[in-house]
C-alpha cells in the first residue's frame, strides 16, 4: 500500500477545543508505526506544486470559492462560511495538499504496484460543496480523486463507499447527476445528525444520468456492530456487485465508533475490519484490486488509531496474504 502524507497538515490549527485537530495526526501516526507503513509526501508526483491542486481542483469547486478560501486564510480570518469551519493562515495550503494528497493516491493505484493507496490527511473533505466549506471540509478530496481517474485515466465507473458517521453531502451533490460515480453512504440517520442530509430518497438528481446511482443508508442512532453488518450485506455490497466499478474508493471515517463524542452509533474496530474485508472481495472481482482509501472523520483518538489499523489491515491483506 502507498500512503501519501504531508507535514503541512499539523499546520491546519483550528484550536485545542476543535474536534478537528492536529493531535488526530498523531493516533494516524501511531496506526503507521504498527503497520511498518512509511508515508511519501507529494515530491516526484504529479501534485508537487500546489498550482497544479488548485488547478484541477477548478474541476468541481467554484473559482470564486478557491479564491474566497485563499484569502479568508491570508488575511487572518478565524474560519470560513461557517463557524466550525475554522481556519488559519496556513490552512489553504494544508486543504490543498490534503487535496493533493488524495489525488496522488488515485494516481497510485492505476500506476502503482499493488493497487491500494491511502491518504492520511486532514482537514477532511466529504462535507465540502462545490462553493463553500461546510463541516471541517474545505476541498472534496474523495470527490476529486474520482475526478481524476474519469478526467485523466479514463474510467467511467467509479465507486465511492462512505461509512463516515456522517452524510457526505458534498460527495453526494457533487455528482448526483452523473452516472460515472456511485456513492453509497451509511451514516446515522439525517433527522438525528449533521449535516442533515442523506434520506433514503436522496437517490440522485431526478431526470439526470445520475438517478439512481445515490445510495443512502441512514442509520438509527444506538445501532452497533450487527446492523452495520447487515447493511453492508444487504444492501452495499449488493449495490458494488451490480455497478461493477474499475475503481473502488473509500471516504473512510471512524467516527461510528462508540466512543465517538460527535455521534451516537455503536460500531467496534471490527466492524471497520469486517466492512473492509468485504469491500476488498468486492474489489478483487471488479477491479483488480484497486482501492484508494482517503481520511475523513473520527474524534475520539483511540477509536481513530484502532478503527484505521483494522481498516488498512483488511485492505493490506489483498496483496500480503
Amino acid at each position: 500500500m502507498q500512503v501519501f502524507q504531508e507535514a503541512i497538515a499539523a499546520r491546519h490549527d483550528t484550536g485545542l477545543q476543535h474536534p478537528e485537530r492536529a493531535s488526530r495526526l498523531d493516533a494516524v501516526a501511531r496506526t503507521m508505526i504498527e503497520l511498518e507503513l512509511t508515508p511519501h509526501t507529494l515530491a516526484g508526483t504529479a501534485w508537487a506544486e500546489p498550482g497544479d491542486i488548485i488547478a484541477f481542483a477548478q474541476h468541481l469547486h467554484e473559482r470564486r470559492y478557491i479564491e474566497r478560501f485563499r484569502q479568508a486564510c491570508a488575511s487572518g480570518r478565524s474560519y470560513i462560511d461557517v463557524v466550525d469551519c475554522a481556519i488559519c493562515r496556513d490552512s489553504f495550503a494544508a486543504a490543498a495538499v490534503s487535496a493533493g494528497c488524495a489525488l496522488a493516491a488515485a494516481d497510485a493505484v492505476v500506476r502503482g504496484p499493488d493497487g491500494t493507496a491511502f491518504s492520511a490527511m486532514r482537514p477532511p473533505g466529504h462535507h465540502a460543496e462545490a462553493d463553500r466549506a461546510m463541516g471541517f471540509c474545505f476541498f472534496n478530496n474523495i470527490a476529486l480523486a474520482a475526478e481524476r481517474l474519469i478526467r485523466e485515466h479514463g474510467l467511467s465507473r467509479v465507486a465511492i463507499v462512505d461509512f463516515d458517521v456522517h452524510h457526505g453531502n458534498g460527495t453526494q451533490h457533487l455528482f448526483e447527476s452523473r452516472a460515472d460515480v456511485l456513492y453509497v453512504s451509511t451514516h446515522q440517520h439525517p433527522a438525528t445528525l449533521y449535516p442533515g442530509t442523506g434520506y433514503e430518497w436522496e437517490r440522485g438528481r431526478r431526470g439526470t444520468p445520475g438517478e439512481g446511482f445515490t445510495i443512502n443508508i441512514p442509520l438509527r442512532p444506538g445501532s452497533g456492530h450487527g446492523e452495520a453488518i447487515q447493511t453492508y450485506e444487504r444492501d452495499v455490497i449488493p449495490a458494488l456487485d451490480q455497478y461493477r466499478p474499475e475503481v473502488l474508493l473509500i471516504s473512510a471515517g471512524f467516527d461510528a465508533d462508540e466512543r465517538d463524542p460527535l455521534a451516537s452509533l455503536r460500531w467496534r474496530p471490527e466492524t471497520y475490519e469486517i466492512i473492509t474485508r468485504r469491500l476488498v472481495e468486492i474489489a478483487n472481482i471488479h477491479c483488480e484490486g484497486k482501492i484508494v482509501t482517503v481520511l475523513e472523520g473520527g474524534y475520539d483518538t483511540g477509536a481513530l488509531s484502532e478503527g484505521l489499523d483494522r481498516h488498512l489491515s483488511a485492505i493490506m491483506s489483498r496483496t500480503n496474504g
